[in-house]
């Protein structure tokens, strides 16, 4: 009878979802109501010290403190003097202003970690730049939407902050864990741009010569100097701290929140009317955050006392291929669950249910981590409610059609594909970043 309500509780909630309720509000009637009808008043007891749990935990101080890091360099513009410098740079090549796309997607993913600011900036700032050069709109949608997405994986990422707790992993190792991943797949990008400025240069143009001959020398050096540093300094301090083991997670977020308040001032674009904004913007992300983790709670409390865990298990190990044949079902699980549902309501949904098995297979949940956050990447690309899409045809000129974003970012989702089946087979791409710290 447990285990009948059990699965009820996942139906449940699913219907809750498909009647427009909100998630947070969602999931925590689907498990009061599942939970009282399996063990009655029971359920409400646990409930208070679960969330008083969620809300004190110190590593979840720097959830605000990232985001308000990321918010802030985004009202500061910064993202727009890295284009305009990297895009310089790389202007000769055919595919150049593309390449810089993907070079400030990963300068501000590493400085944000927000992927709705990310693609938004880069889509107001670059797509009219980019049709006006000749480039192809669906190629020019593709490439926003893959180098927007990329804060998801490379840290400080809010992916690899909530993956930590809900794997009992620190943080700082998922962050070193992530690293090369993510740069694998930001290099992934860049390969791909240049082939196609090879085999269709029509599709990705170089920028003019004469445009390139009046913006060289010592200025434009000058210019990527001033640009690139303070996001620089930024991302190498945060993330060296916390890598380095010289500061703990929520100590390195605060010094970087305090930190781009001094770029903005240093850019002349700090003002108080902005920080007004700054600050109403991390209050609505961080309590969406939030309202979804202690909503979960109940949901986890409900499920587990149905003995939801022992019905997952069940099904897992009727798997063929074993822990191998579970790995693959959980990652194909993950991408099918993207097309519909957002990577936090994924983590603390789909997720708590799956692990108890592969922490029972002794799977290295570092690797493990690392393909989810990888996994989950990908979800903000699938059409047709891959949030990023969304984002971009929000902001996208009149001209860009809803088929014209689909088509380019299908070779981008083919590209995370490869990046993930990699990471799956050689498991050392994640794993040795750790290692070589002595984590």
């Amino acid at each position: 009878m447990d285990q009948i309500l059990a699965i009820g509780l996942i139906l449940g909630f699913m219907g809750f979802l498909l009647l427009g309720m909100q998630v947070g509000i969602g999931i925590a009637v689907a498990g009061f109501l599942f939970g009282w009808m399996g063990f009655g008043d029971f359920l409400f007891n646990l409930s208070p010290a679960r969330i008083y749990g969620v809300v004190t935990k110190y590593e979840f101080m720097a959830i605000p403190l990232f985001v308000f890091m990321g918010v802030m360099l985004e009202k500061s513009r910064a993202a727009e003097d890295m284009l305009e410098v990297v895009g310089r740079f790389s202007g000769r090549l055919n595919g150049g202003m593309a390449i810089a796309l993907i070079v400030v997607g990963v300068l501000m993913g590493a400085s944000t970690g927000i992927v709705g600011a990310t693609v938004v900036t880069l889509t107001l700032l670059t797509m009219p730049v980019l049709l006006k050069r000749g480039y192809d709109g669906g190629i020019a949608a593709g490439a926003i939407c893959a180098s927007g997405t990329l804060g998801q994986i490379i840290p400080p990422s809010l992916v690899l902050i909530l993956l930590a707790d809900i794997m009992g992993e620190s943080v700082g190792t998922l962050f070193a864990a992530a690293m090369m991943p993510g740069l694998m797949l930001a290099g992934f990008y860049i390969v791909f741009i240049l082939i196609l400025g090879v085999v269709r240069p029509d599709m990705v143009p170089a920028i003019p010569a004469e445009e390139r001959a009046e913006i060289t020398g010592w200025p434009l050096a000058w210019q990527a100097v001033k640009a690139l540093s303070p996001p620089l300094i930024l991302v190498g301090g945060v993330l060296g701290s916390i890598i380095g083991g010289l500061a703990a997670p929520t100590e390195a977020a605060s010094v970087g929140a305090v930190f781009s308040i001094v770029i903005a001032a240093l850019y002349g674009r700090l003002t108080l009317p902005m920080i007004w904004e700054a600050s109403q913007s991390t209050l609505r992300i961080s309590a969406m955050i939030f309202f979804i983790l202690v909503a979960s709670q109940v949901f986890s409390i409900a499920f587990r006392g149905l003995h939801g865990e022992d019905l997952v298990k069940d099904m897992l190990a009727v798997l063929p291929g074993g822990e191998t044949g579970a790995l693959i079902f959980l990652m194909v699980l993950l991408f099918i669950l993207g097309f519909f549902l957002e990577w936090i309501e994924i983590s603390y949904i789909a997720l708590p249910l799956l692990l108890p098995f592969f922490q029972a297979q002794g799977t290295d949940m570092i690797w493990l981590a690392t393909l989810i956050a990888l996994n989950l990447q990908t979800s903000f690309l699938t059409p047709p409610f891959g949030w990023a899409l969304f984002f971009l045809k929000g902001a996208a000129p009149p001209g860009i059609t809803t088929s014209m974003i689909y088509r380019g970012v299908l070779p981008f989702i083919g590209i995370q594909a490869v990046a993930l089946v990699l990471l799956f087979c050689f498991p050392g791409i994640a794993t040795w970043l750790p290692q070589a710290i002595g984590w």
